[in-house]
């Protein structure tokens, strides 16, 4: 069954995936790149071209979603799934996913105005580009994450059912003990297990999943997820900022009210504002 870890683009899906790798997928809890290859993202295109499906057509991998997902569905043991999809057509005939595959979600979310100087950077585009994006809405055929608000909002469906855990980005890096110990309870009770703590493994994966040592790591080693500049077709690192991402050093003031006003209703209820 799947644990979806789900996010709007650049707001800590790539942190908690990594630490997450470094808990489940190493003997030692001590965190290293080639971990998180044992998190895929979903929906992928390789997997759809081994099954025969034409990706370039949307109608085609939107109605073969589930059947990805049963084709490597491990139903007695837990797998993780990054999305950057919003949750769409749930009760509808051609869902994203459903309860048969899905054991849960956990939610990440960051401060919008932080999400805007961060995608602009990654993606070589300008904050009022970025922001024009995040308030519209886009899809690129294959992952559609709709709008900033629709993808937060989609996600809790799964509260309804218990199987549904909100972190925000700023409490993995500020509190970073406190939320990865909340995110490890969550997973033990969705799949109705007793919570053991492995204290060594927590702790090193503490220590070697900061953003410092993951910005060195990318400097020494490369990361196969850094971002492509739109316009240069250069590699742009992805560990950039991260915490000293402040949106009050580098947003205009413009593009701050902008978002503010777009999603106001989200920003209180986070605690953004």
């Amino acid at each position: 069954m799947f644990i979806w870890l789900a996010s709007y683009p650049k707001s800590g899906n790539t942190l908690l995936r990594s630490m997450l790798a470094g808990y489940f997928f190493s003997t030692d809890g001590i965190y290293n790149f080639n971990l998180i290859k044992n998190i895929k993202q979903f929906p992928h295109g390789g997997l759809f071209q081994k099954m025969g499906i034409d990706i370039k057509n949307p109608n085609e991998t939107i109605k073969n979603y589930i059947k990805a997902q049963e084709s490597f569905n491990k139903k007695g043991s837990l797998q993780f799934l990054k999305t950057h999809s919003y949750l769409f057509n749930m009760n509808k005939e051609y869902p994203f996913t459903n309860f048969n595959n899905s054991l849960g979600v956990i939610y990440i979310v960051r401060d919008p105005r932080n999400v805007v100087t961060s995608f602009s950077k990654y993606r070589g585009i300008t904050h009022e580009e970025s922001a024009d994006y995040m308030i519209n809405g886009s899809g690129d055929g294959f992952t559609w994450t709709s709008n900033w608000a629709n993808n937060f909002h989609s996600w809790k469906l799964f509260r309804e059912y218990e199987k549904y855990l909100l972190i925000k980005y700023e409490d993995l890096i500020n509190n970073r003990e406190l939320t990865f110990l909340k995110v490890l309870k969550f997973l033990h009770k969705v799949k109705n297990v007793k919570f053991e703590l492995d204290k060594s493994k927590f702790d090193n994966v503490i220590k070697t999943t900061t953003f410092d040592r993951l910005q060195k790591l990318e400097k020494q080693k490369g990361f196969s997820e850094a971002g492509i500049d739109v316009r240069t077709g250069e590699r742009v690192p992805f560990f950039n900022l991260g915490p000293k991402n402040d949106w009050r050093k580098y947003l205009d003031l413009s593009i701050k009210q902008k978002l503010e006003k777009a999603f106001k209703k989200e920003m209180i209820e986070l605690s953004y504002m």
